[in-house]
């Protein structure tokens, strides 16, 4: 059967004696084969609105003894397409046109075990699929691939080659191929729909604080601690850097709390974009997320960490010379301070956020 040609299960995480499967074929041995419940979305935020969704889905799994699973895509079919056809001529900026990803696969897992659920199938989104028709879909990925018993979906949700399948071919063969189809609603927020898409316009705006209120938790960046150019060091603000391997959502400097190299979450200031400044002439642009922590002196490379950031200072700048940057990353480092210190005196906890993807070597 089609859909996914990698590795069979990246990741494996424990919460006492459950374990979450991560698994990325539909030709996998892991797969249920008894049943299961099941939604289907790219989850990309994980927002509090999918967090509705997730909770009905777990407790269907739990009413009817099956495993709980969330089917997902990787790319996000829309990031396929714009690759075959970019949008020409658009005003929004890049990370916001081409659907920058809100959290990578990793981060996505623990927010998704978090909620209960056992399965994160995640499908590589291909030229194969994209082809196969709504039917097949639900005849050999549903059906016959995973034996679904109960189908949870968004009132919007479109499948299949052409998006030609809908809820209402799902309601239709339902009773043929043995599942119950159910839908919800939009949840709102300001009287609009809570979404991805939304998240990413508010986050690259620099409105954390109402992405939050969407999101149920600080946006956050995790990954592993790579090596850098080492020129931080030498003016005296050593980074841990962390490579950014899609279109990020938001770019600046950012004041910022990291958990993974300490027991408490450590105080910084987060620089996330292309460092114009420091590029070489002529040099391809780069995404990278750099980070200055203000009291921690240890050896990071290679150990996973999670980045959250709090309130943004200011956009990314080109300056005419390096003793500019640096006198600008002193005074971003007293400033990211003074708003952190503010934040925690409100009464803000740096370690509500609950996002542990810091925690496994996966």
């Amino acid at each position: 059967m089609a859909g996914g040609g990698r590795g069979v299960i990246g990741i494996i995480g424990i919460i006492g004696k459950i374990a979450m499967k991560l698994i990325r074929s539909m030709s996998s041995a892991d797969l249920p084969r008894d049943g299961c419940v099941l939604t289907i979305g790219n989850f990309d935020a994980v927002h509090i609105g999918h967090r509705e969704i997730l909770t009905t889905l777990v407790a269907q799994s739990k009413q009817r003894g099956l495993p709980s699973v969330v089917m997902t895509f990787d790319p996000h079919p829309r990031e396929y397409f714009s690759r075959l056809a970019p949008t020409p001529n658009s005003s929004a900026p890049d990370f916001v046109q081409s659907g920058a990803r809100l959290t990578t696969t990793a981060t996505r897992f623990f927010a998704l075990r978090e909620c209960g659920v056992d399965i994160m199938l995640s499908l590589r989104f291909n030229y194969e699929l994209s082809h196969t028709s709504a039917e097949q879909f639900i005849r050999c990925y549903l059906a016959e691939g995973l034996k679904v018993k109960y189908l949870l979906v968004g009132d919007d949700f479109r499948f299949g080659a052409k998006r030609a399948g809908d809820f209402q071919l799902l309601e239709k063969l339902a009773g043929q191929y043995g599942y119950q189809a159910d839908k919800f609603d939009p949840i709102k927020r300001y009287d609009n729909r809570i979404s991805s898409t939304w998240i990413r316009q508010l986050l690259a705006a620099g409105e954390l604080e109402r992405a939050t209120q969407l999101l149920g938790r600080r946006y956050t960046h995790s990954g592993r601690v790579i090596h850098g150019d080492k020129r931080g060091r030498e003016w005296g603000f050593p980074t841990v850097n962390l490579a950014i391997r899609h279109t990020p959502a938001l770019s600046g400097v950012f004041a910022v709390m990291v958990s993974g190299l300490a027991d408490d979450a450590l105080a910084g200031v987060a620089s996330i974009g292309t460092r114009p400044t420091v590029r070489a002439a002529g040099g391809a642009p780069k995404t990278v997320l750099e980070v200055y922590l203000f009291n921690y002196h240890g050896d990071a490379y290679g150990q996973r960490i999670c980045v959250e950031f709090v309130k943004k200072i200011r956009a990314e700048e080109k300056f005419a010379n390096y003793d500019d940057l640096k006198k600008r990353i002193a005074e971003d480092a007293h400033i990211a301070k003074a708003m952190l210190a503010e934040y925690a005196l409100a009464g803000h906890d740096s370690s509500s956020n609950n996002t542990p993807a810091y925690k496994t070597s996966a």
